[in-house]
């Protein structure tokens, strides 16, 4: 019989966010595949937990995964974390996840604190509808795709960035989008917590002058009727529908809004993102 993957969140900066099911979880699996076991040595240490860790991170080869898989399959429990947060949003945990599903392996979550939810909650911008985008690609022609294909999105956009990429981001944003709503939220839980709704020029200019420090969630407001109708094409549109499709969303219903949108007639972006 096999043991049960636990997906173990842990705080993202203030310690007395755990909670007594993630300790008790923590204590009582064979092992833990963290991102970084420094980090998560840290977080063990201090609650007196002395469990087996296990490096498991974005680089990790095939051997390494298939030893862990072996080690559940056998019967041993696992919990895999990240450094802060939830694992396997936009973390190798996934491929855990992944595997485990196809073995027919148990899995329980054990939830705890999100960047992306507590931003979303602090920001003050519309929270009906969002997207989690992560962060940006460091390659530039990626990243200039990556941001022309949220040109359309109307929703709320979340995205993470690293200080030394911050400025570079906020001014990539700026030529992509225009001025827009954006809250920035600093260092989150911690000490130096910050949260700032200003705009994207604003924030250009305030972190031109200002070098960033900490690690940064961006709230950023979508698109308005009047951005999207200034500024699309066909291919625009279609490449818009092509993404809400893909992240699971009814071909018809995605071209009917954005048809409402942009107007552009649902039969004619309904064809072309059947026949692109």
């Amino acid at each position: 019989m096999s043991g049960t993957l636990y997906i173990v969140g842990t705080p993202i900066g203030n310690l007395g966010d755990i909670t007594e099911r993630q300790l008790e979880t923590l204590e009582k699996v064979n092992f833990i595949a963290a991102e970084d076991t420094r980090v998560t040595r840290k977080l063990l240490s201090h609650f007196d937990i002395h469990a087996e860790l296990v490096s498991y991170h974005e680089h990790s080869t095939e051997a390494v995964i298939s030893r862990i898989m072996e080690r559940i399959l056998r019967g041993e429990d696992c919990a895999v974390v990240t450094d802060a947060g939830m694992p396997c949003i936009s973390d190798p945990g996934a491929v855990l996840v992944q595997r485990c599903l196809s073995e027919g392996v148990p899995m329980q979550v054990v939830p705890g604190p999100s960047a992306v939810i507590s931003a979303l909650a602090v920001s003050g911008q519309d929270t009906g509808r969002f997207t989690f985008e992560g962060f940006l690609s460091v390659n530039k022609k990626q990243r200039t795709e990556h941001l022309n294909s949220l040109k359309t999105e109307t929703r709320t956009m979340v995205l993470y960035e690293a200080p030394h990429k911050l400025l570079r981001t906020l001014q990539d944003m700026h030529s992509t989008f225009g001025d827009r709503s954006l809250t920035v939220c600093r260092e989150l839980t911690k000490l130096h917590e910050e949260v700032t709704k200003t705009t994207l020029s604003a924030a250009v200019d305030y972190y031109t002058q200002q070098a960033p420090r900490g690690e940064f969630v961006l709230v950023l407001a979508g698109a308005a009727r009047t951005d999207i109708e200034d500024a699309l094409s066909l291919e625009d549109v279609v490449a818009a529908a092509k993404k809400r499709i893909s992240e699971g969303e009814r071909a018809s219903d995605v071209c009917r809004v954005l048809a409402a949108e942009t107007g552009f007639p649902k039969r004619v972006l309904y064809q072309a993102v059947l026949n692109d």
